[in-house]
Parts: structure tokens; C-alpha cells; sequence
């Protein structure tokens, strides 16, 4: 284990520099100098321990070992571009682990690869799990070209291929196992399994007003859609704690935003998960508003002959549903094979510079992969 322990050392602190923020977080964008320099480290790295890299047609990369075209292999993987400000280990640790449980495998008898999916955080074109998606079709290629950054570039100018589904790639995956970080505080264990996703999807509500000076216009001539604004934030918390839920109002668009002029229109994006698909509807209804659907992902439940085999060989491992979607929840919806280990984060932050997991509970995640590893493919 120590020679694991520093082979995992050395491989985080390799990309550790990479995207890093003065805040101690990351900024690691699909389809940027860090994403390619990232990229770049996987297939270093993955070709150092015998594999053959291959890129599919919608953007993701497979390190294969043996042939999958011979027979569905057995897939770990994650990804490795972050959310604005994010935290070291969603996803890196996936993919650190992943490359390391092959390595400690040993021989197997089927074909094993490691998945680097791209843009999974969804955080420069507003579309989670965008490789996975296309992938599978989930996402449609021409919509996917159209998305735009901030700085309005689509996806078509910030790629260097054209997107597209691909079956021939999907049929190399016999099964899939993601390994990440835990994202709250539900696991109390180094290591869990999980059961399921909630759904959840993002909806955008548009506030709007009339545009005015702030300080000639009366309170009583305004028409502030910020009073709106705060009207809808307030309402989402209070909603979702009454339903059992979880929202969040996290992105906006002020305009014209300027300190002395009253907004014209505020635009709010909303976050919304719950353990049902009746909670989300209920939450909407509550809010009202006519707020357009940006993206919805269905409830998912993990394969339940999957989970069982890896229940009984990791004994004892803790059972938890999570509220964050996953390449390996849009996997799973497409009909493959699929599960997913978490490792516990003592903080209970992610998405943010705090977010961590301790190295000996990291290390448990590696042997535990490499067990799994071990009974699908050995």
C-alpha cells in the first residue's frame, strides 16, 4: 500500500498545477488550453501502462487494454474538467484510481479500459455530461454545435472535430464502474456503493422589468424584477425544505447590469433535485413563473444484478442514492451495465476549493476498485 499511496501522490500532484485558480480551486473548461493539457497527461499516462488510447466521435477518450472489438470489455473511468472554483477531487480521483486499480489488477481475462469523459461538469456550454450524452445520443449532435460559452463561442468553434454519436464505441462497454468523490456528508464509511440518482434538471426563469435610472425613478414608478428575483430564491429554499428536496438558484444574468440603473430583465437559473419526479413538479407548480426546461435527467437506478455482485465482494460496503448526475447515470439510461463507488469526503464541500478526501480513504477506493476490477474482468 505504500507504494500505491505514492504512485496516487504523484499522479494528483502531476495535475495539480493545471487550471489552478488563486483561490486554491480549479477552472478546467471543456475544450481549453487546461482540458487539452489534461487530456494530454491522460493519454501519457495510460500509454506508460500499455494502453491504447482512442478518441470516440463525440470527444471522449478510451485507454483500452486487450480488444474490446473481441469482446465488451469491463470500463472504469471519470472525468477531468471542473465547475468554476472546483475542488481536486471530482474527478481526477475517479481517474487516478481508475488507471491505478489497473495497474494493481494484475492479469485479467477480458478487456479493461479506462474512460476520460469530456465535458462532464457542463460548466462552458451549460450542458452536463455533454460526452456521455452525445455519446449516447442523449444529447443531439446539431443542438450540441449550437451551444455557446459566455463569450459566445459555440461548441463548433471551440472543438477541433465534429461531434457525433458512436454505436461502435458504445458496444466495446460491457459494463461500467465510476468511481468519485462523495459530494456531501451521507457516507460515513472510506468507501460506498451507490443505488441510485436522483432526478433532477435545471429550469430558467425570465424576471422581466423595465430598465430605469436609479436615481431619479421613483420606488413606486419602478418595475424591479431583482424584487422578483428575490421573491423566487426565497421561495425555492422554503419549497424545497418543505418538500424534502433539494433547490438552488446559483447562476444569473443581470441586464443592463450597472450599479446606478434599474434591471430591465434578470434571468435565474434553477437547480432543482428530489428523491421523486413528482417532488420537482410540485416545486414548479409552487414557483409558477413559465421557466424554461434547460435540461432534465430521469431518476436512475444503478444495474441491480451489478450492484449485488459488487455488494457481496466488497463486504459490508454502505448503500446511498445521490442528488448529482453522473457519466455513469447517463450510461446506465442507455440501457449498459452500470455502478458507481463514492469515497468519503470529510468536509461535506464540493464544487469549491474545500472539497477533500483523506488519503487513506482515497486508498481504500483504489483497492476497492481493484477488487471490483478484479471480479468483473478477472
Amino acid at each position: 500500500m505504500r507504494d500505491v499511496a505514492e504512485q496516487f501522490s504523484a499522479l494528483m500532484s502531476s495535475i495539480e498545477p493545471i487550471g489552478r485558480t488563486g483561490s486554491g480551486g480549479y477552472r478546467r473548461f471543456a475544450w481549453t488550453h487546461e482540458d487539452r493539457e489534461l487530456r494530454e497527461w491522460f493519454d501519457a499516462e495510460a500509454a506508460a501502462r500499455g494502453a491504447e488510447v482512442v478518441p470516440d466521435r463525440a470527444g471522449n477518450l478510451w485507454a483500452w487494454w486487450g480488444d474490446p472489438d473481441a469482446e465488451p470489455g469491463v470500463v472504469l473511468g471519470s472525468h477531468l474538467d471542473s465547475v468554476p472554483e472546483g475542488g481536486a477531487f471530482d474527478g481526477p480521483l475517479g481517474i487516478v484510481s481508475s488507471l491505478l486499480a489497473v495497474s494493481a489488477a494484475g492479469t485479467v481475462t477480458k478487456p479493461v479500459a479506462v474512460a476520460l469523459f469530456a465535458d462532464e461538469e457542463g460548466a462552458r456550454f451549460g450542458t452536463a455530461c455533454a460526452g456521455s450524452r452525445l455519446l449516447t445520443g442523449a444529447l443531439d449532435p446539431a443542438r450540441a454545435l449550437g451551444l455557446k460559452d459566455a463569450d459566445g463561442i459555440t461548441m463548433a468553434e471551440a472543438r477541433e472535430d465534429v461531434p457525433a454519436t458512436d454505436p461502435e464505441a458504445l458496444a466495446r462497454i460491457g459494463c461500467f464502474v465510476e468511481l468519485h468523490v462523495e459530494q456531501g456528508r451521507a457516507l460515513e464509511a472510506p468507501v460506498g456503493l451507490a443505488t441510485e440518482i436522483w432526478p433532477h434538471g435545471r429550469w430558467r426563469f425570465d424576471l422581466a422589468g423595465q430598465a430605469n435610472h436609479a436615481g431619479t425613478t421613483r420606488l413606486a414608478d419602478r418595475d424591479d424584477p431583482m424584487l422578483a428575483l428575490a421573491q423566487l430564491v426565497t421561495a425555492a429554499r422554503q419549497h424545497a425544505g418543505e418538500l424534502g428536496m433539494l433547490a438552488t438558484v446559483g447562476k444569473l444574468s443581470v441586464s443592463p447590469n450597472a450599479v446606478n440603473a434599474v434591471p430591465g430583465l434578470v434571468q435565474a437559473w434553477l437547480d432543482a433535485r428530489a428523491p421523486s419526479e413528482d417532488l420537482l413538479l410540485e416545486l414548479l407548480a409552487r414557483l409558477g413563473g413559465d421557466p424554461s426546461e434547460e435540461s432534465f435527467t430521469h431518476a436512475v437506478r444503478f444495474d441491480r444484478p451489478l450492484a449485488t455482485r459488487l455488494q457481496d465482494v466488497l463486504e459490508g460496503v454502505p448503500l446511498l442514492p445521490t442528488g448529482a448526475g453522473h457519466d455513469a447515470g447517463v450510461l446506465q439510461q442507455h440501457g449498459i451495465p452500470t455502478a458507481m463507488l463514492f469515497v468519503r469526503n470529510p468536509t461535506g464541500i464540493s464544487h469549491a476549493p474545500e472539497e477533500h478526501a483523506e488519503l487513506d480513504d482515497c486508498l481504500a477506493g483504489v483497492a476497492a476498485l481493484t477488487t471490483v476490477l478484479r471480479e468483473l474482468a478477472g
